[in-house]
Parts: structure tokens; sequence; C-alpha cells
């Protein structure tokens, strides 16, 4: 039986879209694909359908970048609501808590620095979390609130932006991967002694991909008679990886790499970049202006990650 063939075209890149408040992730990767009339597109990094912002999206060969994507450094800013509790930690939940209590900015500063680094957090029950292969938000729809464990989180800085009232506080948040904001707002609360809930969250970053990049989606939306969106619009697909450290490669070495070969890392000194981790670190693998893929450092061999 012949393969049928998939609907739409071949494109290769990265789109760095401002999400509107109201939508899933997938609800703008389908969107955006349909715009551009692309056949394969994902996201590096969903945001919940309250969040705005960075919502980077990769068509064709960038989706094998994705991991990479989603493992850089993000930024959020998010507004706590003081004195309620919601079953979502945000603002589309149902209250299930008040308190009367109001930290002071100072109080709010001074608990701070026991989230910074690396620490344990309690995941939100309303998340993709999988418990014994069921997904904890459909487990807490259907009223069998699921027991979630701590899991490691890593903040690099977490700080106190603004304060418009009494009721409201406004943080600034850079983390690594599988960070819920949603978690980070409600214990902050409660380290102060009272409770709280997202109101509004943006994310301003997702590893090399700034705000100021992106593009709202409304700029994006096109009618059912007007013609697909131009390619040029895309990003490389090596505009994902520009966070990891480049190593030149010779015309001898990028053909042992290209046919899957680990190369020994004494052939490479002098040249290793300074910021690669020489025990696992990743290093982009250049052919000249191009970018061959990703390589490890591990076991003193340079040993091809991901090819492009």
């Amino acid at each position: 039986m012949r393969k049928k063939k998939p609907r739409g075209r071949e494109l290769d890149g990265w789109l760095i879209v401002d999400k509107p408040q109201g939508l899933t992730s997938t609800d703008v990767v389908n969107r955006v694909r349909r715009a551009f009339d692309a056949q394969k597109a994902g996201h590096g990094g969903t945001l919940d359908p309250l969040a705005t912002g960075v919502l980077p999206i990769a068509f064709g060969a960038a989706t094998k970048t994705v991991p990479y994507v989603m493992d850089g450094t993000k930024i959020y800013r998010f507004t706590l609501t003081l004195g309620e509790a919601r079953d979502t930690d945000d603002a589309d939940g149902q209250v299930i808590a008040t308190s009367d209590v109001r930290p002071s900015d100072e109080q709010l500063r001074a608990a701070l620095p026991a989230f910074i680094g690396d620490i344990m957090q309690v995941p939100p029950i309303f998340s993709a979390i999988k418990i014994a292969g069921e997904r904890a938000y459909d487990m807490a729809r259907e009223g069998r609130a699921p027991v979630m464990e701590p899991r490691p989180a890593r903040i690099d800085r977490f700080e106190l932006i603004e304060r418009p009232d009494a009721d409201h506080a406004v943080f600034e948040v850079q983390s690594g991967k599988g960070v819920y904001m949603r978690s980070l707002a409600r214990d902050v609360a409660v380290a102060c002694g009272s409770v709280g809930h997202i109101s509004v969250l943006r994310r301003l970053r997702v590893g090399p991909f700034p705000e100021l990049k992106s593009i709202p989606l409304d700029k994006l939306q096109r009618g059912e008679d007007t013609p697909p969106l131009s390619p040029d619009l895309l990003l490389p697909v090596s505009t994902a990886l520009a966070d990891i450290p480049a190593l030149a490669l010779t015309e001898a070495e990028v053909n042992a790499l290209s046919h899957g070969q680990a190369l020994s890392l004494v052939e490479f000194m002098g040249r290793i970049p300074r910021t690669a981790d020489p025990e696992g670190g990743l290093v982009r693998a250049m052919a000249g202006d191009r970018v061959l893929g990703l390589a490890r450092l591990e076991d003193g061999m340079l040993k091809p990650e991901r090819l492009l």
C-alpha cells in the first residue's frame, strides 16, 4: 500500500510567537502550522492557557533541537495575588482557602532566598505529570486529588519587582526546566503566613529566544483564501543552539562525526571552548559557518549526539 504523503510544505526553522492568554500551547502550534501550511511543527516548552509570552515554535528539522531549547534558561514575570488559594494555583481555579494576612515587602523579600538554588518543589495538582499512568489534571478534574511528590527544581534568580498594593506582588524568576511558577507563587505566600495564587504570568525568555524576537499571534493569522506565510519569517534551525559552546571541526573530523564516529579529545586540545564541560558537556559541532549538530565531551572522546 502506497504511503500517504503528508499535507503541507516541508519547512525547517524556528518562529518565536508571543502567545496570547486563553489558548493552550497546542492551539498556538496548530494555528501557526496552518498559517505557514507546514507539514510538521511543535513547541519548545508548554505555557498554561492563563500565561502569555515567549512560545518558540519548531518547524521540520528544528523539532530535533526542541529538547535543548527546553533545557535552556527561562525568565518569567508573575503577579502573586495574596489572600486566596485556588485548586489550580492560578486565577482559573476555585477558591479553596482564604487568609487575611498580607505580608510586607520586607517579609516577601526575606522569604525568597529559601527558593533560590537547587530546591524540591511540589507541582500543582492541575499539571500534566503522570501518576500511575494517569495525568494529574485528569485525576483532579474527576475529584480524585492526586498526591504530588516533591521534584527537583533549579531557581537561579527570584526577585520582588513591584508591589502595586497589599493584595498583589510582582516577581521575576530565572529558572531551569520543569519549574512550576504556580507552585512558586503558592509556596512563597505560605512561607509568609498567608495563601495565594498566580493571577498574571508572562514568559520573557526561553534559552536563546528573547521576548524582543517574538511575534504576536494575531499578526500571523491568515484567512481561508490567503496564501501561506513566507518561510523568510523563520529563524535558522541552528538558532536554538546558540547558547551551546561552538567547536570548529576540520573536514576530516566533520566526515568522521557525520558517520557516527567518536573522536579522541586529544585531537582537540586548544580548540575545546572554555565554557564547555569536559565531563559530559555538549558542544555545537561547526563545519565552517554551518552547524553540523551537537556532540558530547565524554570519557575523553567527542561523541556525536544529534546531527542536523
